[in-house]
């Protein structure tokens, strides 16, 4: 990346994971239902900036792995995103009809397909992980899965219900964003650390790095839900203060939350900066990537 914009690097990263993604969902679909394969699919495939993806890559990269090493976990965070959007938009969720600029899958595929959809993905995570059969698959797998579950995205989901219609702290809002939303990027760094063979600091100075950029990438968000349209977002906007949800800008106000992904970005640019080597210039392109993204 080191000749490279953080846009053209984000680039590369969509055509190299979109390809191996495709490649992993498309392994086994003549033993697949045909409305589930193509759920998945439209889910996971054509759509999105992969920053995930691109995080695993360029953590892996930073800490001294090839492409190849990386291609398991960035797939599989990807996959795992991809649920989450699914099951997100469903209506006893957030209940959004769009997403990514087109109809959410469960309007395209029906509810039932949808969820059973997000379910497969969320398992097929676990088996590219497996089948890596790497020295680094069996930490990534739990890895993975802590970020994923009860602990990480499906707890940080309950508090957003739990909390939804309510006033709201900074510290609620701050616990919610950490597992909700924090923790896939936080674990996408810690798993580019990990696919490299990195020191067990040095994986946990990559999730301390994720995290930071995780609380930067939702207070955006809160910010973008409030001030973009649906073709910049590529989903519903306002939806956040309609159904009074437990967002950075209820807890805060707007202005407050600009100045939050600010210092939060701040943050983020002093780790990469001390981690150091050829790639901590990349490291502080990905955050201004965050900071000043519109969609």
């Amino acid at each position: 990346m080191a000749s490279l914009s953080v846009e053209e690097w984000l680039a590369d990263t969509q055509g190299w994971v979109e390809a191996e993604l495709e490649r992993a969902l498309r392994a086994e679909r003549g033993h697949v239902p045909a409305v589930l394969a193509d759920a998945m699919e439209y889910a996971a495939l054509g759509g999105g900036k992969r920053f995930r993806a691109a995080l695993v890559r360029l953590v892996g990269r930073w800490c001294g792995a090839e492409d190849a090493a990386c291609s398991a976990p960035a797939v599989a965070v990807e996959l795992v995103h991809a649920y989450s959007l699914v099951h997100d938009d469903l209506p006893c969720m957030d209940d959004d009809d769009w997403r990514r600029g087109r109809p959410s899958c469960h309007v395209r595929f029906g509810e039932a397909n949808a969820l059973l959809a997000g379910d497969a993905l969320l398992t097929k995570a676990f088996a590219v992980l497996a089948r890596a059969q790497a020295p680094w698959s069996a930490p990534a797998v739990l890895a993975l899965a802590r970020a994923a579950g009860d602990a990480g995205m499906v707890g940080g989901q309950v508090r957003d219900l739990g909390l939804s219609g309510g006033k709201v702290t900074l510290a609620q809002v701050e616990q919610l964003h950490a597992q909700k939303t924090g923790a896939l990027i936080a674990v996408s760094a810690e798993l580019g650390a990990l696919c490299a063979g990195a020191s067990a600091q040095r994986c946990r100075e990559a999730r301390e790095w994720g995290a930071t950029l995780g609380r930067t990438f939702q207070a955006v968000d809160d910010v973008l839900d409030v001030t973009a349209d649906r073709e910049q977002l590529g989903k519903t906007p306002g939806k956040d203060a309609a159904q009074r949800k437990p967002t950075l800008v209820a807890a805060l106000g707007l202005d407050e939350t600009r100045r939050y992904a600010d210092e939060q970005g701040e943050r983020a640019r002093v780790q990469a900066h001390e981690w150091g080597g050829p790639w901590s210039a990349a490291g502080l392109g990905m955050v201004d990537f965050l900071l000043r993204r519109r969609s």
